[in-house]
């Protein structure tokens, strides 16, 4: 049997670590002796080979050296010296079960900074339920009360995101955090700010990316489409929507409501033909596929049908199609009737009401759209938003053409629809750019 040459090999051989496992250990005894970082040093096969088989002349770097002392607690001139006869006292010898011992305490140490570096799943549960609540509830929040809510439970995801290094905490977090955004999102649209909604979508769509959530991603886009056509960037929100559908992992509802958005977006550009056969596709979606977002969180994410009647009806007023348009007010308001009252939407059925009244002035039957706009006028001003103060003033300006001039009627109607948007949701913004016809 060869004797090794250096105290090195011997202490080397007791523990029966190969080379790789030495570069493994003496890199761990580098970030603690030193600290991490790149100029740390290492140990190459080569390199390993010479300390070991007595070859290195003199001894290796200073930082080597300490390390070398930290891993075997011996003097590194004695660690590369010939090793001393066994019968010498001052031989080191392994210490099995030291060795064991100390491995143990390592483990649980390191056990305990992942623990510390964790939230309790209970919090995650938590926030999950109150994020989705939030979303179920928008309709019958106002939008204000909304973003206040939705704010704070963002922040809250994020301290825990903070707090916890596990992997599948910090997906769970990064989906909140999106949805949240999402949330606020919708409703700094509804408030009348347009730059922050599109801020908050696309932050909402990052967090989908990142956690590779490709529902979020989707919704987001759909947000970011009808943001963009009530910004005035008409050519944009095609693109979004387009781009949305392209997204794996979407069910029914998800391709619905791009569907609509889509059709609104073309309609707005006055593409007919490409705003009718989105319309087809939004009301023939039925591949029978769901996803967690739209279908199992749903509310505000989801896409009910009275939400696809009264979207449709708004792109049959973009194409100037006021039969069609007042078919689909009419089924959305009788859609929404049909629901428990603590289901119905005061949002969707002040719109659809919008809606049915101009379906009914573009088909010159006034005393009609004076019947349809008394629901309208009826919803509180706590659930004006941007949709439906919008409407109110493309209503407004439809009241004053040429033919209605001089009626008693359209002016008391005129006169409504002022007060009525000049008492919108505390804290509206009016928006910024003029619809030219009703929308959202």
């Amino acid at each position: 049997m060869i004797k090794p040459r250096t105290l090195l090999k011997v202490l080397i051989d007791q523990r029966r670590w190969t080379w790789t496992i030495f570069a493994i250990e003496f890199a761990k005894a580098a970030d603690t002796v030193i600290g991490r970082g790149s100029h740390n040093p290492t140990v190459g096969e080569t390199q390993y080979r010479r300390w070991t088989s007595g070859q290195l002349k003199g001894l290796p770097s200073a930082d080597a050296c300490r390390v070398l002392e930290e891993m075997f607690h011996v003097e590194a001139s004695k660690l590369f010296a010939p090793p001393p006869e066994s019968t010498d006292p001052d031989v080191p010898t392994f210490d099995l079960e030291a060795e064991i011992a100390m491995t143990a305490h390592e483990a649980q140490d390191d056990a305990g900074a992942a623990a510390a570096s964790s939230v309790s799943d209970l919090t995650v549960d938590q926030l999950r339920d109150d994020v989705h609540a939030l979303a179920r509830n928008y309709g019958s929040l106002t939008a204000l009360d909304v973003w206040q809510k939705a704010k704070n439970l963002r922040e809250d995801v994020q301290n825990n995101r903070d707090r916890t290094a596990v992997p599948a905490q910090q997906q769970a977090l990064l989906i909140l955090a999106g949805e949240a955004s999402a949330l606020l999102a919708t409703a700094a649209f509804d408030l009348g700010s347009l730059d922050a909604a599109k801020r908050l979508a696309r932050t909402a769509a990052l967090y989908g990316e990142t956690a590779r959530y490709e529902p979020l991603r989707a919704y987001a886009a759909g947000s970011l489409a009808y943001i963009a056509y009530y910004s005035g960037d008409l050519s944009l929100a095609p693109v979004h929507a387009r781009h949305a559908l392209t997204y794996g992992g979407l069910g029914d509802v998800a391709a619905r409501r791009l569907h609509s958005i889509e059709a609104r977006a073309y309609g707005h550009l006055g593409h007919a033909e490409a705003a009718r056969r989105a319309l087809r596709m939004s009301e023939e979606v039925d591949t029978d596929t769901t996803d967690e977002l739209h279908d199992c969180v749903g509310g505000e994410f989801g896409f009910t049908d009275d939400r696809l009647a009264m979207s449709n009806a708004s792109t049959a007023l973009l194409l100037g199609d006021g039969r069609t348009a007042e078919a689909s007010a009419l089924r959305a308001l009788e859609l929404v009737a049909a629901k428990p009252a603590k289901h119905r939407s005061p949002v969707v059925f002040g719109k659809a009401s919008a809606d049915l009244t101009m379906a009914r002035l573009l088909t010159n039957s006034l005393d009609g759209a004076a019947e349809a706009i008394e629901a309208m006028l009826s919803i509180n001003s706590t659930h004006r938003g941007t949709g439906l103060v919008t409407r109110a003033m493309s209503l407004r300006r439809a009241l004053t053409q040429q033919h209605l001039r001089g009626t008693a009627l359209a002016a008391d109607l005129g006169e409504r629809l002022e007060e009525f948007t000049r008492l919108p949701v505390q804290h509206q913004l009016l928006p910024p750019y003029e619809m030219p016809a009703l929308d959202a």
